[in-house]
């Protein structure tokens, strides 16, 4: 009995870390508001979309600050639902990290693409 336990335990560790290390799950991406709501991945395509606000330049003035009205999120959590709230990521992908996005939303049947990301 104790040689079938030397063998079975070893060989049970090994397979698990190779199905934790090759499974790795995707990470969300997705295409948000200022307001970090999550809006239709077309939006984050092409030419960014700013606009410009004027903040205080601590000497009396105004100086222009442009904010990006859509961009990518990469991480966190929240959904690929349009409106919904994200968090918990950033706007920068993070090195050794991958991430998919979704390609149709909403209803039954959900299906999702993924890509790689750095």
């Amino acid at each position: 009995m104790k040689r079938s336990l030397r063998v079975t335990a070893p060989l049970l560790a090994s397979t698990a870390l190779a199905l934790l290390t090759a499974c790795k799950e995707k990470e969300m991406q997705r295409c948000v508001d200022e307001h970090d709501q999550v809006v239709a991945d077309n939006l984050c395509q092409g030419q960014p979309v700013t606009r410009t606000e004027q903040r205080p330049d601590g000497h009396g003035g105004f100086v222009p600050f442009i904010i990006p009205m859509y961009r990518t999120y990469y991480g966190g959590y929240g959904s690929y639902d349009i409106g919904s709230r994200v968090g918990g990521g950033g706007y920068a992908p993070l090195a050794g990290h991958s991430y998919g996005t979704s390609v149709s939303r909403g209803g039954f049947g959900r299906s999702f693409s993924s890509h790689f990301g750095s």
